[in-house]
C-alpha cells in the first residue's frame, strides 16, 4: 500500500481522507429530487452502505431497524427506502399505512438469501423445545417463523433474555451467531450463512493496516469474515451506527473500519479531520450499489417499485420484531 497521500485505482487517497468524485448531473439531480419530495409527501431513508450522493439527499441515514423506525415516525405519506429489499419489506411491515418504495427490487442481500423457512421448520422439528432468533437480515418469510429478531446492536441482550436452558438456533449469520455465542456463553447453533463483502474483510489486510496506522483505533462489524480470528484484537466490535456514534466520541484522528465500504462517506463527511481506512477496499455490498441516484430519482417520478408484505405474513413476521422492541 502506497503511503505517500497519492490517488489509489478506486479514487480513494490512501491518507483515507478522500472521496470519488460525483458526476456533474447529480447537482441537478439532488435539486429535482428535494422538488419531488415536496410533490409526493415523502421522507428518504438510506442505509450507511449506500453510495455518497444517496445519502446526500436522505432525510435520514443509518441502519436498517433504525431506519424502520424512523419511517414509523415521519408523517410522510411514502418512504423511499434506499437499501436492500429484506429492509423495505421491514419498514412496510411496520408503517403499513404508507407506501415504500426501493429504487431498485433487485437490489437483494446475500446473507437474507442463505436461509429459507423450510430450514427453520426442519430444525424446529429436530429440536421442539428450542428457540429460533435470526438477524434482522432475514427476509419476512424467514422472520415469520422465527421467535426473536435481533440487529448487531441488540443481539447480546436479547439471546441473555432467553431462559439459559433453552437451546437457540441463530439464522443466518455464522460470523455474528459466533460473536453472540462467544460473548454470552450460551448453547447457539449457528447456521453458516456470511455477508459476501464482509467475508471479503480478512486479517491479513487488517494486520497490516495496523502496522501502517499504529495510532488508528479498528473498529469492526461482528459479520466480519476476520472476527473470530481478530475479535479479541479490535478496540470495538459495534454495528454501522455504533461505529458512528463510536467516532464522535474518540479523541483518536485514524480508524480502522472493518464493514462494508459505503459507510466511510458517512464518517468523512461528518468528521473531515480525521482519517478512515477500510479494513478492505474490497467489500462493497453490490445490492447496495444497484441503488443509484438516478435510480431513487425515477422511483419517485413513477412511484415505482412499490414493496409490499402479504398481511398473513406480516402479522407473523412482526411478532420476533416486536419482542425485540420489548427488550432493547
Amino acid at each position: 500500500m502506497d503511503t505517500n497521500g497519492s490517488t489509489s485505482g478506486n479514487g480513494h487517497e490512501t491518507n483515507g481522507r478522500a472521496a470519488v468524485a460525483e458526476p456533474p448531473h447529480y447537482a441537478l439531480l439532488k435539486e429535482k429530487i428535494a422538488i419531488l419530495k415536496k410533490e409526493r409527501e415523502a421522507v428518504i431513508l438510506a442505509h450507511n452502505y449506500q453510495e455518497g450522493a444517496i445519502q446526500d439527499v436522505a432525510d435520514f441515514v443509518g441502519d436498517s431497524l433504525g431506519l424502520a423506525r424512523k419511517a414509523q415516525g415521519t408523517d410522510a405519506k411514502v418512504i423511499l427506502f434506499c437499501g436492500v429489499h429484506f429492509m423495505a419489506e421491514t419498514a412496510a411491515m411496520l408503517c403499513p399505512e404508507k407506501t415504500v418504495l426501493i429504487p431498485d427490487l433487485a437490489a437483494g442481500c446475500s446473507l437474507a438469501d442463505m436461509i429459507i423457512p423450510e430450514q427453520i421448520r426442519a430444525w424446529r422439528a429436530a429440536h421442539p423445545d428450542g428457540v429460533v432468533v435470526c438477524y434482522v437480515n432475514t427476509s419476512a418469510l424467514v422472520k415469520a417463523e422465527c421467535d426473536y429478531c435481533v440487529t448487531s446492536t441488540n443481539g447480546v441482550k436479547v439471546i441473555e433474555h432467553i431462559p439459559a436452558e433453552q437451546e437457540i438456533l441463530f439464522v443466518p449469520d455464522y460470523y455474528l451467531g459466533s460473536f453472540l455465542r462467544a460473548k454470552t456463553k450460551r448453547n447457539i447453533h449457528l447456521w453458516k450463512g456470511y455477508c459476501p463483502a464482509h467475508a471479503a474483510i480478512l486479517p491479513e489486510r487488517v494486520d497490516r493496516l495496523r502496522e501502517e496506522h499504529p495510532e488508528a483505533e479498528f473498529l469492526m462489524h461482528p459479520e466480519c469474515g476476520c472476527t473470530t480470528k481478530q475479535m479479541d484484537l479490535a478496540d470495538e466490535v459495534l454495528s454501522t451506527d455504533g461505529m458512528v456514534q463510536y467516532v464522535k466520541r474518540s479523541p483518536a484522528k485514524e480508524f480502522i473500519i472493518a464493514t462494508e465500504t459505503g459507510l466511510l462517506h458517512r464518517l468523512r463527511a461528518q468528521h473531515p479531520e480525521k482519517a478512515f481506512y477500510p479494513a478492505s477496499e474490497h467489500a462493497p455490498c453490490h445490492h447496495m450499489q444497484r441503488n443509484t441516484l438516478e435510480k431513487a430519482f425515477m422511483s419517485l417520478v413513477r412511484m415505482q417499485h412499490v414493496v409490499t408484505v402479504d398481511p398473513k405474513i406480516s402479522e407473523r413476521a412482526v411478532r420476533p420484531i416486536e419482542r425485540m422492541l420489548e427488550i432493547v
